[in-house]
């Protein structure tokens, strides 16, 4: 009689796992949506600095413009190898690495000039971005997701969902802090299409 009430209880212990396998696999996907949102954002900053959207282009300019270039590029190859690999690359020296960009994005907000007040949204986006990897990484980390994993695959319709609402909640973000830069300032309008007339073309009425 031992058995079959062994066998009984063994299907009510797979549920938490497998829910935590879940909520795991929907977490790695959101820290891959937000490390490519913060690296199109910085990668925006950075042209900003280079089309002379904190007044014209100095040294200081182009150095900010390297480094948030660099940045946005090195976040960019990370969201991809975690996508690639299936794990979190986000430790050690990476961590550092996020807080020490979250305290210039911070300082960068605080201690805007007038030159520098149309970056703020941007810095801002590039922020949030940059909190929501650390967090969602440290997440992983508690629960000893560290190798990452295959999700259950009897649950696909929830990570779908998740993977939608961390996509949409990380575009909310995202476009704003793309459209304060010189690369949403420049882009052209939704609806329109082709090359934007100029002044004075005989078209214009």
């Amino acid at each position: 009689m031992g058995n079959p009430a062994t066998l009984s209880q063994a299907p009510q212990a797979a549920p938490p796992q497998s829910h935590e396998r879940a909520a795991a696999a929907a977490v790695r996907l959101f820290v891959g949506f937000a490390a490519f949102g913060a690296g199109a954002v910085n990668l925006a900053i950075s042209s900003s600095f280079l089309a002379g959207a904190a007044g014209a282009p100095g040294s200081t300019e182009y150095t900010a413009a390297v480094l948030a270039g660099l940045w946005g590029a090195g976040l960019t190859t990370a969201a991809v190898l975690h996508f690639a690999r299936g794990n979190v690359p986000f430790r050690g020296p990476v961590r550092a690495a996020l807080m020490a960009a979250a305290v210039v994005h911070v300082a960068a907000v605080v201690l805007s000039t007038p030159a520098t007040s149309k970056l703020a949204l941007s810095h801002l986006a590039a922020l949030l971005l940059t909190l929501m990897i650390t967090a969602a990484a440290a997440w992983l980390r508690r629960s000893g997701d560290r190798k990452g994993g295959a999700p259950p695959p009897q649950q696909p319709g929830r990570l779908l969902l998740a993977a939608f609402a961390g996509a949409v909640l990380v575009a909310g973000i995202t476009t704003p802090g793309l459209a304060a830069s010189s690369a949403g300032e420049w882009a052209v309008p939704h609806g329109g299409h082709g090359i934007p007339s100029l002044p004075g073309d005989h078209h214009q009425r």
